[in-house]
């Protein structure tokens, strides 16, 4: 299974107007440590801006208007399992298109996920103590109601209107080198990796160590389930990577890099202290590949950062 530029584009033509274009900013690129004396040209690409909190929107919103447009949207409405993000943006889209949504979570989601998912009109049920679980759930009431069962990450639609961030981060930095990505179960990957090839952009696949999906897909050459134990669990969470996902890995410009969970609270406070930015751990992860070298940018190197989601419990960022 693969995803195409035109999958994106298509993506972009749905949902123009009805997401937040992507804010890009300049970081502080001396902190950055290079292969060489000079430093990098570093941008963060605040997507924690958007509907809902996160990038999820874009695919959300593409999601729900492929099926409208095709005819494919059930009277029961959509149904989707979620550690957080993804139940959030695809109730907000059915809400905005007064369709019905029912998310499925682990109990392990952050309470402010949830009280948000219920302020957009969503049956919310929390299921089990892993995405898994939940989506277990969500598959036999698809199939006892009829509800469009959707995914937080393993659909064609959903990852090419993550892709749309990409095209977005490249009107805005035409000249831009290298983009650096979160991975979980990989649609935000797919779709940026996808748009960024096509642009001739190189992709950092950025994941905890302890949950390292794609990675360990890379490795195997297949698709293959791991353990899931991270600080960035909630958004990263996931116990495979998607077939999208792991072609994109194998056929693009892409590098995949793990980073350990101690640094990913680093990074994540510092940019509250340096930048009073609050985002998730899932969107520290990225930066985080920067931030201890990982990931070395040659000088000069024009290098994007997407801060994919800041929908967190900020209270733990002044400890």
């Amino acid at each position: 299974m693969e995803l195409s530029y035109q999958d994106v584009k298509a993506a972009a033509d749905r949902i123009t107007g009805h997401v937040l274009p992507v804010t890009v900013a300049l970081g502080a690129s001396e902190a950055i440590p290079t292969r060489g004396s000079e430093s990098c040209e570093l941008w963060l690409a605040l997507e924690f801006m958007q509907h809902t909190g996160s990038f999820k929107a874009r695919g959300a919103r593409n999601f729900i208007q492929a099926h409208r447009d095709n005819g494919t949207l059930p009277d029961a409405g959509v149904t989707i399992a979620s550690g957080g993000n993804a139940g959030l943006a695809c109730a907000w889209a059915a809400h905005g298109q007064g369709v019905r949504a029912t998310v499925f979570l682990p109990t392990t989601a952050p309470a402010v996920k949830v009280e948000r998912l219920r302020g957009y009109g969503a049956d919310v049920r929390l299921v089990g103590a892993e995405y898994a679980d939940a989506l277990a759930a969500c598959r036999e009431y698809a199939d006892t109601t009829g509800a469009l069962l959707s995914h937080a990450y393993d659909n064609p639609y959903i990852a090419a209107g993550a892709g749309t961030l990409m095209m977005e981060i490249h009107r805005q930095l035409p000249r831009l080198d290298t983009v650096v990505v979160a991975v979980g179960g990989g649609g935000l990957f797919a779709g940026i990796a996808t748009a960024a090839d096509h642009y001739g952009v190189r992709t950092i696949a950025v994941e905890p160590q302890n949950c390292r999906a794609l990675h360990a897909a890379i490795e195997a050459g297949r698709i293959v389930d791991v353990p899931v134990d991270s600080v960035a669990a909630d958004s990263l969470g996931a116990r495979r990577a998607t077939e999208l996902a792991l072609h994109a890995a194998q056929n693009y410009d892409v590098t995949s890099i793990l980073v350990p969970d101690q640094d990913i609270i680093a990074t994540r406070r510092k940019l509250w202290h340096d930048r009073r930015l609050a985002v998730e751990h899932a969107a520290a992860t990225a930066l985080t590949a920067l931030t201890t070298s990982a990931y070395r940018p040659e000088p000069g190197e024009r290098v994007c950062v997407v801060l994919c989601g800041a929908n967190t419990d900020p209270s733990d960022l002044t400890r």
